[in-house]
């Protein structure tokens, strides 16, 4: 009872400083302050640290999770609430090495986030969420924030990207595992819809993601839909 005051407490402060950081955001808008080059991109980016910071470990307890912070992301220039709850699941590869241990996936991901922002232009790492092979997931946007993953849906769902390559071969039973449940896990906190559709990011988008093996995986999971959106 006390575990689930504490995460209910936790999560509402989360909410409120969103809300409090959006309004000052918006308000330095409305107002068209002059501002010194690269302020509203690090105002943006202040916002979302904070946030992330004030993120609850334990709110998805069958799964372990590297949030942001423990995986040295960079701050993103921009950020866009995800309206909740998604109907649309995704299922990626990263098309690189695979990794199984924490200090090689957290130097994967960040290399990922780098390629994402200094290459292809965005504002962050465009995933949601990205899985290693031993079964922990790294925190991308997260579940509340728009990506940059699957073209024509990034505000309508979210993307699970599994690093690697997986067309010969699916990934491990684990690593299979951590997103199921934390699908089950954004069903039980309100940021997937019961009825969700899952896809593999070829089913919207031309590409061979994620991979010929994975793809037949997950054509076994519930929801997925071999209608397109």
């Amino acid at each position: 009872m006390k575990t689930i005051l504490v995460i209910s407490l936790c999560w509402a402060l989360v909410q409120v400083f969103k809300v409090v950081s959006q309004r000052i955001i918006n308000g330095k808008r409305a107002a068209n302050l002059t501002t010194a080059p690269g302020d509203k991109n690090c105002c943006y980016a202040t916002a979302y640290i904070l946030s992330n910071y004030l993120s609850c470990k334990g709110a998805c307890p069958n799964v372990n999770i590297v949030l942001r912070s423990a995986w040295g992301a960079a701050a993103p220039t921009n950020v866009s609430a995800l309206q909740l709850p998604v109907s649309f699941v995704f299922i990626h590869q990263t098309e690189t090495p695979a990794c199984q241990d924490p200090t090689s996936c957290k130097a994967r991901v960040k290399d990922i986030q780098q390629y994402h922002m200094s290459i292809k232009g965005l504002a962050d790492i465009g995933y949601s969420f990205l899985v290693a092979e031993d079964g922990t997931i790294y925190e991308g946007q997260g579940w509340d924030r728009v990506g940059a993953h699957t073209k024509g849906y990034n505000s309508r769902g979210i993307a699970f990207s599994f690093i690697g390559s997986y067309s010969t071969s699916k990934p491990p039973v684990a690593a299979l595992t951590a997103v199921k449940n934390m699908i089950q896990c954004g069903i039980s906190q309100g940021k997937v819809a019961s009825a969700y559709h899952l896809y593999g990011h070829r089913d919207v988008n031309p590409t061979s993601s994620p991979g010929d093996a994975l793809y037949h995986e997950i054509h076994t999971w519930p929801h997925y839909s071999h209608t397109k959106p």
